[in-house]
């Protein structure tokens, strides 16, 4: 395979900064396993960013290369492997697996958008229903899978209108894509940031908190960005015609039941999903940790009497490649923080800005970070270590600032291939969807709209939460 342009601008970059770092008396101040660091971080960072090499295998590699320089343990390295954000990952999948073999998300699907009766209201709809999968299927990318048939069926129902169907077409990913930010397991990047976090600072967010913090912006930002679709992708005369869709429509186009009485599979996995959701968000008071709650609602979801999925077919469903990916890239994080090699790097910034512009900065660069960086975990491996750095030295609370920079990020809507759910409703065969252009449009008006949103939450309603500006 022949290397592009700008492979091999990025490569002599790369082998620059490294050989640069080799040299003992340049960089004074800065220790030889940061040197390592650094130079395992931007070979790992350049080809993540312009090779077609797959992130995870990166990932390890740099990982790998860490372990054997001696800059972290194999513990460190393993032991990212079993930390229990890990296991709620898991243990969510396969919650996912018995909510979408039951056909429960169908069914609520159909009973919320059937009580449209206006385009904005069917917009509106929506988002309310695809906020509300983030406490059911964790990441992005099983979201998107999990809400294709529902976006189809809904297709097909509107069929004599065209430009409905492809504001719908936008509308989903867009949605799936801000609202992960509403619960921790949302997206494997906020995993990452939790790990940040715990191994810079030894502050902990646990589930409930990160859904007291991120739960109110997923909702404001989705229907935000409902209205920039809408008014982006629509003219006055496609809103204006009035909206009649029955379940008994929806049914025609989707094998899965969605009307009729609740089968006993669809009760139980309602009943079981509900108790976990409830005991996630109660965890102050019964003090049971997340991942052991989602290990519970994993067993009896795949148990013979009561569950809804068989565990093999359930596991089988796991990215067992992103969970690879995240343990090496917390362990990628880890040596950035202990080396020194974070601090180093931030310590020429000014530290006498105000924090307001300070998180305006943060939030800037993460928003627009996707051009550079398509893997949103890729995107957390890379800044937040930095971000959490260099706001310890601007007396700006490293929380803040690590939860600002994960939240804009969520935003990658700019290319087809920004973000895997944007991929997958941009060519879906014998159905109208959106194009480039249309993409472009809605980045224009919804990046500065949902950039100045978080900076709002940064410094007006977290402080109100628990999660004041300044340290």
């Amino acid at each position: 395979m022949t290397a592009t342009p700008r492979q091999l601008i990025l490569l002599c970059l790369a082998l620059s900064l490294c050989a640069l770092l080799a040299v003992p008396g340049n960089f004074p101040g800065l220790g030889g396993d940061a040197r390592l660091t650094l130079a395992v971080f931007a070979l790992a960072t350049c080809a993540w960013i312009g090779t077609p090499i797959d992130d995870t295998y990166i990932a390890l590699g740099a990982g790998l290369a860490l372990t054997a320089t001696g800059v972290i343990s194999s513990d460190t390295l393993f032991g990212t492997l079993g930390d229990e954000t890990v296991w709620l990952l898991i243990c969510a999948f396969v919650l996912a697996a018995a909510v979408a073999r039951s056909g429960l998300a169908g069914r609520a699907a159909a009973f919320l958008v059937s009580g449209a009766r206006s385009v904005r209201q069917l917009t509106h709809l929506t988002t309310a229903a695809l906020v509300v999968t983030a406490f059911a299927v964790p990441a992005t990318s099983g979201r998107a899978a999990l809400a294709l048939p529902v976006f189809l069926a809904l297709s097909k129902v509107l069929a004599d209108r065209r430009r409905l169907a492809v504001m719908l077409a936008l509308l989903f990913p867009t949605v799936i894509l801000l609202s992960a930010v509403a619960t921790l397991i949302g997206a494997g990047a906020h995993l990452i940031t939790v790990s940040v976090l715990w191994e810079s600072t030894g502050q902990e967010i646990g589930f409930t908190k990160w859904l007291l913090l991120g739960l109110p912006l997923a909702i404001a930002s989705s229907h935000l960005a409902a209205e920039a679709v809408l008014l982006t992708t629509t003219r006055r005369a496609d809103r204006e015609g009035p909206v009649a869709i029955t379940a008994e429509q929806i049914q025609e186009h989707t094998e899965q039941p969605v009307t009729g009485p609740w089968e006993a599979a669809e009760t139980r996995c309602a009943l079981l999903l509900g108790t976990v959701v409830a005991l996630w968000c109660s965890e102050p008071l019964h003090r049971v940790p997340p991942a052991v709650v989602a290990l519970i609602g994993a067993v009896v979801a795949a148990s013979p009497a009561l569950g809804t999925v068989r565990l093999k077919d359930a596991l089988k469903t796991v990215p067992w490649s992103l969970l690879l990916f995240m343990a090496a890239t917390m362990a990628m994080g880890v040596a950035l923080a202990e080396s020194g090699a974070a601090k180093w790097l931030v310590t020429g910034l000014p530290v006498d800005v105000p924090p307001w512009l300070f998180l305006a900065v943060v939030i800037t660069v993460s928003t627009a970070a996707h051009l550079v960086l398509q893997s949103r975990s890729a995107r957390s491996s890379v800044l937040v270590p930095l971000v959490v750095a260099a706001a310890v030295g601007a007396g700006v609370n490293p929380v803040a600032a690590a939860l600002a920079s994960t939240a804009a990020a969520g935003f990658c809507h700019t290319l087809p291939a920004s973000a895997k759910p944007v991929t997958l409703f941009a060519d879906i065969p014998g159905t109208p969807t959106y194009t480039p252009r249309d993409l472009l449009r809605l980045s224009a008006v919804l990046a500065p709209l949902t950039a100045a949103l978080v900076l709002l939450f940064a410094l007006a309603v977290w402080p109100l939460l628990g999660v004041p500006v300044s340290r």
